[in-house]
């Protein structure tokens, strides 16, 4: 006997209808049919779902005639994890490198764009708006998607790290380049601060966002 015809039988036998389970299970019809059909597999969190509700075991789901499990769908179940995680990957690199391309345009702006008499505008603009917000955007996607897991709270301080940087590698070099290196000038770590308050308030939102969207689902 397939997943399929397993999953059926035991909606049957709790006398449940498709749209009873499919609501109950947060899916359509048409989802609860082309699983019973075998058309589609169901991804394991919906067989655990269907476990609880029709209270039959997940071994009692996910094994054949001969109490061995189903090969074709534990492999469907490999290959969609790897998948996912390839995808939670890719993700996770493309926001990486997006705030690497705002941060990086920032410090090319400077020093090849910007005048003395456009400094303050672009302390304005980038180091308190443009960066910030990038900061921001990228930390509610963080926690929206759960990268990382738990590490993604030590974001705030690399986010932190990165704003001292960034003004360390503009404002504060071009003043030592102008006085010739006679003087050193220390990075500004109350800037740290600013880039780590703006990344847990993005971890916050992105981790309500996510807790909505489990209670939904």
């Amino acid at each position: 006997m397939d997943v399929g015809s397993k999953i059926k039988q035991a909606r049957l036998e709790t006398k449940m209808t498709q749209e009873y389970a499919a609501q109950e299970l947060g899916v359509s019809r048409q989802t609860i049919s082309n699983w019973e059909n075998g058309k589609t597999y169901p991804d394991i969190v919906s067989v655990i779902r269907m476990s609880e509700l029709y209270q039959v075991s997940l071994d009692h789901l996910l094994k054949g005639k001969e109490e061995r499990p189903m090969e074709d769908y534990i492999e469907y179940l490999e290959k969609s994890t790897n998948t996912v995680q390839s995808q939670k990957k890719l993700s996770l690199t493309i926001l990486v490198a997006l705030y690497l391309g705002i941060w990086a345009f920032a410090l090319i702006v400077f020093w090849f764009f910007i005048s003395g008499a456009d400094a303050m505008g672009y302390s304005l603009v980038f180091l308190w708006i443009v960066l910030p917000a990038a900061t921001l955007t990228v930390s509610v996607l963080l926690g929206t998607h759960d990268h990382l897991g738990k590490w993604k709270w030590f974001a705030p301080l690399v986010f932190g790290v990165m704003h001292v940087l960034a003004e360390y590698a503009t404002f504060s070099t071009a003043n030592m380049i102008l006085n010739e290196f006679s003087r050193f000038n220390p990075p500004q770590f109350e800037l740290l601060y600013m880039g780590a308050v703006f990344s847990i308030a993005g971890l916050g939102i992105g981790c309500m966002v996510r807790g909505i969207k489990n209670r939904t689902s």
